[in-house]
């Protein structure tokens, strides 16, 4: 089974659904001695399935997949259907017709399934942990099982679960906040901080991300105890990267130079470049993945227009970092001091 520990290149590349993703970045990283995750959320199974063949066929590296844990929430329905009204000319402008808000569990069962049958050497979980059966399946099936956390008592609970390592997410981190309880104010507490005293409670490798941008800000991470940093926003513009043309553009527009947090978008908390939408829409209420359905047609419509100031642009802290050359470069210079 992989360790952590025997990463040539301390780095992980974060996983980043919804495009920016893709097996070719996956095996860059992971073939410059760092470990390149397949984002599975958003995707059927049989799409994951694909990823993790075209992954394999691209290196002989290790690599991880990522799954979302999507626990049932029950929103305040009469709030989303408001919130969803609210929306409808910002849709119309755009020629696009709102989602119906629903749940869905991002077809769990069908993911579980497929690596617990094609075995990656790392399988990562975002937005809660699974049972203790689960984590050892899959151990018997040699798969180093990570799972995402933004606390302590996130940090402790999924090593007494059996986690083979944690995942630790500050909030300087682009995309969506781990946290497992989607109604709750997320911690605040800067990545640094959180490491150390996740590191000072549980027993089990750690790797840390958010902001994390330079081979500065990797050190720091090390120094803190993290056996690896993870690394998303820094490989937004990687020549491997899906991220698509108008969040390339928006991330080398100068006037793009703020993140901000907000749940418009999804229902859930997520850190990206600040733009109209977000500003104009603070009152989304809580709701994944119901408000991410609503909004879905609304923000394929705003690519497909071209439009930076409605279309979701999911950064960290450390973007302005961001550069338009292979992972592989990216990811060497990550520990190059």
């Amino acid at each position: 089974m992989l360790d952590l520990r025997d990463l040539q290149t301390p780095v992980v590349g974060a996983p980043m659904a919804g495009g920016p993703s893709t097996p070719q970045l996956a095996a860059a990283v992971s073939d410059a001695g760092g470990l390149g995750f397949l984002a599975a959320g958003y995707k059927t199974a049989e799409q994951v399935a694909s990823g993790i063949e075209a992954v394999r066929a691209a290196t002989s590296s290790p690599y991880g997949v990522n799954l979302f844990l999507v626990s049932h929430f029950e929103p305040d329905l009469d709030a989303v259907h408001a919130y969803r009204r609210s929306l409808e000319p910002e849709a119309a402008s755009l020629g696009a017709e709102l989602g119906a808000p629903r749940w869905d569990d991002d077809e769990w069962q069908a993911k579980v399934e497929l690596v617990l049958d094609t075995r990656p050497d790392v399988v990562s979980f975002t937005f809660g942990c699974p049972t203790p059966e689960l984590l050892r399946r899959m151990a018997e099936r040699g798969i180093h099982t990570t799972v995402t956390v933004t606390t302590v008592a996130e940090a402790r609970e999924a090593a007494a679960r059996g986690a083979a390592s944690l995942a630790v997410q500050g909030p300087e981190a682009g995309g969506h906040r781990g946290t497992w309880d989607q109604a709750a104010e997320p911690d605040s507490i800067p990545l640094l901080d959180l490491l150390s005293a996740v590191h000072r409670a549980v027993d089990v490798p750690v790797v840390a991300g958010g902001g994390v941008a330079t081979a500065a800000d990797v050190a720091a991470v090390l120094e803190h105890g993290a056996v690896a940093a993870q690394v998303g926003t820094a490989y937004l513009l990687a020549e491997e990267a899906g991220t698509n043309p108008v969040h390339r553009a928006a991330l080398a527009d100068p006037a793009f130079r703020e993140t901000a947090v907000t749940r418009a978008y999804t229902g859930r908390w997520a850190r990206g470049l600040a733009n109209r939408f977000m500003a104009d829409h603070q009152d989304a209420p809580a709701g994944y993945p119901h408000v991410h359905h609503v909004t879905a047609p609304l923000r394929a419509a705003a690519v497909a227009a071209g439009d930076p100031q409605v279309a979701h642009l999911w950064s960290g802290t450390g973007h302005a970092r961001a550069r338009s050359v292979p992972a592989g470069e990216i990811t060497r210079a990550l520990v190059s001091r």
